[in-house]
């Protein structure tokens, strides 16, 4: 009988070492990527049904469109005002308590609006959508700057980012049909009711790396060697202690003060400009512009809004790929954005074409062009200082936004002036040439920032 092979006490940790090696890297971050696709996706469900409603909403209330671009454009109000507030919050408490917050109360006032009588009402909860809003992105970027090593990160913000256009892109022929059959008011009790599901789905699910039950050594070796902040992120959630941030007000001003913050904040500025035009106004200029019928509507909507989910996985994949390959954060996170800032300003060419079928081909290379350059988080992740990510997002994201302000109001103004999209589109197409100049002079490189007292 063969006996069992003996070792040396020496030779205990050779063989320690040789199961390490050989143990399978687990892939917990994928799911919880998942979870941050799902709840990007009501995110935008939840900001953007208003658009889908509004061609109906605005007959039955009385709305004019520089009273509905006002609509469109007070979301953006306050969730511009509480972007610094929210990464403040989120640099204190943590992602999950962040999210679930945010999640709830955003769908509590969706499912809200469905209930109004008035303008009075709408205003109102479009004001608290924006306040419940405001932590979701630097949330996802802090997720991901915890949970994917650099190399990974553009992936995995395009992959969360698909879910702003993937939604509305399935969805909104059965929301189309469901306001046919059982009015606007419907469209806010579904996904209202929606989003308060999902956001205890987060609560029960979602983890720090070093806690989640699903991630092995291997994988969070692999991250915190690719610059993920799994050791920072624990302490900090630990403690729960504001001065592990270092944060002070002046301290704004002085990551203001780097042309990488500042030239991203403007490039997304006009990137948003774009998307902000199609998750409000882009039914009512098919339903008033195009003339088209409400089913028409809904299967042409489709379009554009897939066209823009591959645009933003291939910006994504195509960013990482040029990273793997030696490119320098420079050419690999710029040159996608660039590229599609410029390709989004030939949405001005709809205005020169009869066909239907071209207008939604032409819509749909410039829906895809601003997907390509939604990487714009990936840059912050690679920028921010250490311990002030929710601080650098939130800044990023208030002057984001402020497309948010700008662009439905521009476009309510404009169409009620002249009874046509054709200025609001020259408009669009030229802030995202704007935006295209901003990457190329202005951002410099892509490093992160050492702020010195």
């Amino acid at each position: 009988m063969p006996q069992p092979i003996q070792t040396s006490p020496a030779d205990a940790p050779l063989q320690k070492d040789v199961t390490v090696s050989t143990t399978r890297r687990s892939k917990a971050r994928y799911q919880i990527l998942a979870l941050l696709a799902v709840g990007t996706m009501i995110n935008y469900l939840d900001r953007t049904v208003l658009g889908i409603a509004a061609p109906q909403l605005t007959k039955e209330l009385g709305i004019n469109a520089a009273l509905m671009g006002l609509l469109f454009s007070v979301f953006s109000w306050s969730y511009v005002a509480a972007q610094i507030p929210g990464g403040l919050f989120l640099d204190r408490f943590g992602s999950k308590l962040t999210y679930f917050l945010s999640m709830t109360f955003w769908s509590l006032c969706t499912l809200a609006q469905g209930l109004v009588h008035g303008v009075g009402g709408l205003f109102a909860f479009r004001l608290g959508l924006g306040v419940s809003e405001a932590p979701c992105f630097p949330t996802n970027s802090r997720v991901v700057a915890t949970w994917f090593p650099q190399s990974e990160r553009a992936m995995a913000t395009g992959t969360y980012t698909v879910g702003e256009y993937i939604g509305l892109a399935f969805f909104s022929p059965f929301l189309f049909m469901l306001m046919g059959a059982f009015g606007w008011r419907s469209l806010f009790y579904v996904v209202g009711g929606a989003g308060i599901v999902f956001g205890v789905i987060w609560w029960m699910f979602y983890r720090e790396p070093r806690d989640h039950p699903s991630a092995n050594q291997q994988e969070l070796d692999y991250i915190e060697a690719g610059g993920g902040l799994t050791h920072r992120k624990k302490a900090a959630d630990a403690t729960h202690a504001p001065a592990k941030t270092g944060f002070e007000w002046r301290t704004i001003g002085r990551l203001l003060k780097h042309r990488q913050l500042t030239g991203i904040c403007l490039g997304q500025f006009a990137g948003n400009s774009t998307l902000v035009f199609f998750l409000t106004w882009f039914p009512t200029y098919l339903a008033t512009e195009r003339h088209m019928a409400w089913l028409k509507i809904g299967f042409f909507a489709i379009m554009p809004f897939i066209a823009a989910s591959i645009g933003v996985m291939f910006g994504g994949f195509f960013s990482d790929w040029l990273l793997r390959r030696g490119k320098s954060p420079n050419v690999a996170r710029k040159l996608p954005i660039i590229a599609g800032l410029l390709l989004a300003s030939t949405i001005i060419l709809a205005n020169y074409v009869e066909s239907n079928v071209v207008v939604i081909a032409i819509l749909s290379v410039a829906f895809f062009a601003q997907g390509m350059a939604a990487l714009g988080w990936t840059l912050v992740s690679d920028i921010a200082p250490d311990g002030l990510l929710g601080v650098t997002g939130g800044i990023f994201n208030f002057a984001a936004n402020l497309a948010g302000i700008v662009t439905p109001l521009v476009v309510g103004f404009i169409v009620a002036a002249t009874g046509s999209f054709v200025g609001a589109l020259v408009f669009i197409g030229a802030i995202a040439l704007i935006g295209a100049l901003s990457y190329i002079f202005i951002v410099g490189d892509i490093k992160r920032i050492v702020l010195v007292d």
